[in-house]
């Protein structure tokens, strides 16, 4: 069931997260990169590098953002495409065992799932189309540099021109001089 309904919108952090993964061709064959997204500062909260798309990466990238973030229960949405990833069983069993309701846009229609679409935009835009690609290790050490200079650094213009890191700093001090755009 889509529960987001295309309103990438969020009024505090952990409230609504959004997931997708690409592809990265390499002299060694593709690799996948797999991102979730908490959209309330559009701060990447998990991502995962693998030379497999089997369910257990995108899964390893929600691990990660389960335990940095450790969402309160029945208080944050997760929200992908209809990808056999996120619909597996082991998946939609660790969104529930976390206390996260699942969402799913429809069928074929990346509108549905554009935040995370603009996200790996940007990240193939600043990254991956720049060059040519040796391994999996290649792509996976760029993509942690990138996450961390996307979230402390880059400057986003829906969320004020500031880096994700300082809109959420600035929600849990209480500055509301910064307005996120809708």
């Amino acid at each position: 069931m889509d529960l987001v309904k295309r309103k990438f919108k969020a009024d505090r952090p952990n409230a609504l997260w959004v997931s997708d993964f690409t592809y990265v061709p390499t002299w060694q064959g593709f690799v996948y990169v797999a991102f979730v997204i908490d959209v309330f500062a559009r701060r990447i909260v998990g991502w995962r590098a693998s030379s497999s798309q089997q369910t257990q990466f995108v899964l390893d990238a929600l691990e990660q953002a389960v335990w940095a973030r450790r969402p309160a229960e029945k208080a944050l949405i997760h929200h992908s495409d209809r990808g056999s990833q996120y619909l597996s069983i082991r998946y939609t069993d660790r969104l529930i065992e976390a206390g996260i309701e699942p969402s799913v846009g429809s069928v074929g229609d990346s509108y549905d799932n554009a935040l995370a679409e603009t996200v790996i935009g940007l990240f193939k835009a600043e990254v991956t189309n720049r060059r040519s690609w040796r391994s999996r290790e290649e792509v996976e050490w760029e993509t942690l540099g990138w996450v961390d200079w996307y979230n402390n650094q880059r400057l986003l213009g829906p969320i004020g021109n500031i880096p994700p890191a300082e809109a959420e700093a600035a929600y849990y001090a209480g500055n509301t001089g910064h307005a996120i755009a809708a």
